[in-house]
């Protein structure tokens, strides 16, 4: 199942993980530029909603590039603050806001 979640110049689009695959990995989500943003026609993926470990709640990860250092695998963010360190918790909520309501949508569906 997806669904979209329009916020500005951006949609959330959220496409459920149905095969349970890596366990909880909850959703893959997708953000869509449009309005007057330069990005415009452009989406941005490799966000995932998560399971949190270990208490409840969810987490958000986001894109990130795997390489390897010595047999060793490492990743960087391909997604990062310029100065402020809290810049990512304005989408980091946003996602986690339209997954919300993608939850309340599936549970009214179901019901």
């Amino acid at each position: 199942m997806q669904t979209n979640h329009q916020t500005d110049n951006l949609r959330i689009k959220i496409t459920a993980n149905d095969r349970g695959n890596p366990p909880g990995k909850l959703a893959d989500v997708e953000l869509h530029f449009s309005g007057e943003s330069p990005l415009v026609g452009l989406k941005l993926i490799g966000f995932s909603v998560w399971e949190r470990r270990g208490g409840p709640g969810r987490n958000v990860t986001f894109p990130a590039r795997s390489y390897s250092v010595n047999g060793e695998r490492r990743s960087f963010a391909l997604l990062r603050p310029i100065v402020d360190v809290t810049a990512q918790n304005t989408i980091r909520d946003r996602i986690l806001e339209a997954y919300a309501e993608f939850e309340a949508q599936v549970t009214v569906a179901d019901a």
